[in-house]
Parts: C-alpha cells; structure tokens; sequence
C-alpha cells in the first residue's frame, strides 16, 4: 500500500527543506526518491517542495492574503454564547432524578405540562428567569447538559414462564386483525418475578397490565402465581379502570391460561387471545413496562414476606398514577424499511392520561371522571410518597 495524505504530508515537510538548500545535482536525487516514495507527478513534486513554507500574497476580493505554503491554519476555538448556566444545570439534574430519570424528549414535555408546580416548589429554586429557560430548551439540550450525569445499568432478569398446555385450543391466539389496537381497553398481561436470584419457595410477584392504545398501566403485588391471586387482581383492575375493559392478551404461561381466568372472561364477555409461543416481542408493550415500571423501581431483590408484599402494594398504589397522569410516553406509529434498515416513527411524548382524553372513543363521563382523578393529585406529593414506600420496602427486604 501506497503512503496516505498524512504521510506525505510528513515526508515533504521533511524533505522540503533540504531541497531547497540543495545544489543543483543533489535536487535530482532527492526528487527522484520523494516522486518514487509519493507517486506524485515531478513537475507537482518540484513545485510543491520549491514553495513548501514561503509566504505568499494572494488578492482574495480585491483584499491582500498572506498565506504560508504547507503550512495548516490554526484554527480557533469556538466560543458559542452561553444560553443556559449552572443553575440550570443543577435544576435540570434534581428534576431528572426525582422523576425517575427521564430522556430529554419526554422530560422536556413533563417540565412543561408541570411547571407551575416545579416553580411552587422552594427546594428546585425556580425563579422567573429559570422558569423562562424550562420552558423553552429543547429535549436535545437537555440531554447534552445531562450527559455527564447520565449512568446506564443494564441488568438482565429470567424468564419464569412455564406453559399452560391444558387450556391452549380453548384461548385463540392473537392475530392483528383481531384487536382494534387504535382502541382503549386491550391490555396486555404479564408476570415479573420477585425471586431475588433463586426460585426455591414462595416469593411476590407483579401483574402488569399495559393498554396498547393510551399506555395506560396497571400493576398489582401478588403473593405468588396462584390462579386464584392472577384472577382476582384482574378483575379488581377491570373494577378500577376509568374506562370499559374489551380484551386481554397473555403469554403462555400457566397463571393465565387456567380455567378460573377463562371462566371469569367468558362470563363478562371480554375477549381472551394468547401470544405465540415462543415469540416474546408479540407482548412487546407490556415487556417494555416490565423493566421501565416495575424493574427501575424496585430493583431485583427478593419479597416473600407478607410484609414485603403489602409494601409492594403501596409501591405500585404511588407509582400508577404518577405514570399514567404525569410521565410522558413514545409510542411508535410507523415503521419503514429503507433498504436493510428500518426506521421507527414515533409520535410526539404525551401521557397515558392525555391520549384517552384525546380519543374519540372516550365517553365523556370518562374523560370527566379523569379530569376529576387527576385533579387530586401532586405529581411531587406523590414521587415523594413513592420513595417512601420504596425505602420501606428495600428495608423489609434487607432486614428480614
């Protein structure tokens, strides 16, 4: 391989200097081996180390330029002006960690849906010029500024499904035509288990249940995965929802395919389809919860007490309403494939709450209702009240 732009740029600031203080027999060798080591043609080659390092006048819009052959410009420094401070900074950091640290797209939109309440609060100190500021720097601002603050923990969990073959002709398996997914009321079910690294004994579990249309989420401790237990706490989530249950889909797993459940669904005309076995991503909205909601919250430890159980329960009675009024959500509306690559399209960040009032689908007494729930809560009162109960938790958890 011949030399690269860099090293013939090296060799001739090398060999230029002795070129030119050469006689006139000692130029013919040194060109000869700087145009065999280049490839560049002679007469390039002779001009380029006759000029290499003089100065040079040249007229540039009728103005007179002094450059140095061979010479690179130094460049200066960027200053770009300074928009947003310190104390920006330091507001943006304590509101990201609050709030379960959030990306810049959808803390962006929070900030901004919640800052007369951030503003009321004396430990951010917003003033008015601050509160100017949130309200106009962009989601990629903020995540440059958080960068630095920004620590990744990739754990992995196992899989505890184990396959309910009894019921499976019984329980359709879902297609996408069968669910009007532009809908609210179809859920997706699932299971996380709490089993601290080992599966000997009982320990808790959480039943997540994640409405595919709005986002909505729903979860509920259980003692274990008793059918009795799964069944139950569907049916008081079916109860609670502001709006109709019409569907729910499962994986494969045993605590869902079971008679109790069929039974109950059949009885009060909810429809009941199953994912493919095998295929994970068929339940993708609610397996994305698993680690968002649950995991991020309270962690991998191991809950089999009856105490850590009820703990649990007022985990998950903070953090539902906080993910469903107040934390922003993407959701992918178009997928295109360019050549061997495919890009995602997603609309921009709105919460659960948001995307049901917006629905047509809504009843209005629905949409009052919320408008009511919502109403009742502090985003702050209810964070705080969530780092309590998850602090009461851990500590169940260490000490028992």
């Amino acid at each position: 391989m011949g030399l690269g732009m860099k090293d013939r740029q090296s060799l001739t600031r090398e060999v230029a200097p002795r070129y030119q203080k050469a006689r006139k027999a000692e130029k013919e060798k040194i060109l000869d081996e700087f145009v065999k080591n280049t490839g560049y043609s002679r007469n390039y080659a002779i001009h380029i180390l006759a000029t290499w390092g003089k100065v040079h006048t040249v007229m540039i819009d009728g103005k007179p330029i002094r450059m140095v052959v061979g010479v690179p410009r130094t460049r200066k420094a960027r200053k770009g002006k300074v928009h947003y401070g310190e104390l920006l900074k330091q507001v943006l950091v304590r509101i990201w960690a609050l709030f379960d640290y959030m990306c810049g797209k959808r803390l962006a939109i929070f900030i901004r849906q919640n800052i007369a309440l951030l503003a009321a609060q004396e430990e951010f100190h917003i003033d008015e010029e601050l509160q100017s500021q949130l309200l106009t720097i962009s989601p990629a601002t903020i995540d440059r500024i958080l960068k630095g603050e920004r620590k990744k923990l990739e754990i992995k969990g196992r899989s505890h499904t184990k396959a309910g073959v009894l019921l499976k002709h019984q329980i359709p398996i879902r297609t996408f035509y069968e669910w009007d997914e532009r809908k609210p009321g179809f859920f997706e079910l699932d299971t996380v288990a709490h089993d601290g690294g080992t599966t000997l004994g009982e320990y808790c579990w959480t039943l997540t249940a994640t409405d595919v249309y709005s986002g909505w989420i729903e979860l509920r401790a259980l003692p274990n995965r008793a059918h009795r237990w799964v069944k139950e706490q569907i049916e008081l989530i079916a109860q609670e929802l502001p709006f109709p249950l019409y569907g729910i889909d499962s994986d494969n797993g045993g605590e869902f395919i079971n008679m109790q459940l069929l039974h109950w669904c059949t009885e009060h005309h909810i429809q009941f389809t199953r994912s493919r076995a095998n295929h994970k991503n068929d339940n993708c909205f609610v397996e994305q919860k698993n680690d968002f909601a649950v995991r991020r919250t309270v962690g991998y430890a191991r809950f089999s007490t009856p105490e850590e159980y009820e703990a649990l329960q007022e985990v998950y009675q903070y953090l539902c309403p906080l993910l469903n009024f107040y934390y922003p959500s993407m959701k992918i509306i178009e997928k295109l494939r360019i050549g061997a690559r495919v890009k995602k399209v997603y609309d921009s960040p709105k919460t659960p709450y948001q995307r049901l009032l917006e629905s047509p689908d809504i009843d209005e007494k629905v949409k009052t209702n919320l408008h009511q729930r919502a109403a009742a809560l502090h985003p702050i009162e209810l964070k705080y009240l969530l780092d309590d109960a998850v602090t009461k938790l851990m500590n169940l958890s260490q000490h028992k």
